[in-house]
C-alpha cells in the first residue's frame, strides 16, 4: 500500500499509496486507531498518489471517521482526484468527512 505517517502535535498525517483496498484496509485501521489511543485528534489522509478505492477502503474510512468523532476528532481527506470525489458523492458519503 506505500502508507505513510507522519504527526507534529496532534495532527497525524496519512499518505495512500495507489489504492486502498481490502487487502490493506487493516493497515491503515491499525495505524490510525494506535495514533488515536496516543493522543491525536487529528487526522488527515492524503490522496494524491491514489487512483483507486474499492467498497472495503470506502468502509474503513467509514468506521475511522466515526470512532475519531467519538473521541472528539475529525478526520479530513485531502488532494482526492476527480474520479474519487465523485465516487464520495455517489455512495453518499462526502458528508461524513472534511475535504481539503
Amino acid at each position: 500500500m506505500g502508507l505513510k505517517l507522519s504527526e507534529k502535535g496532534d495532527l497525524t498525517l496519512i499518505r495512500i499509496g495507489s489504492q486502498l483496498i481490502v487487502g490493506n484496509r487493516e493497515q491503515l485501521k491499525e495505524k490510525v486507531l494506535k495514533q488515536l489511543e496516543r493522543g491525536s485528534r487529528k487526522f488527515i489522509v492524503d490522496f494524491s498518489k491514489t487512483d483507486y478505492i474499492d467498497s472495503s477502503g470506502l468502509g474503513v474510512l467509514v468506521t475511522l471517521s466515526k470512532k475519531i468523532r467519538e473521541e472528539g476528532g475529525e478526520l479530513s481527506l485531502a488532494e482526492l482526484s476527480e474520479d474519487l470525489r465523485i465516487l464520495f458523492e455517489l455512495t453518499r458519503i462526502d458528508s461524513l468527512f472534511l475535504f481539503l
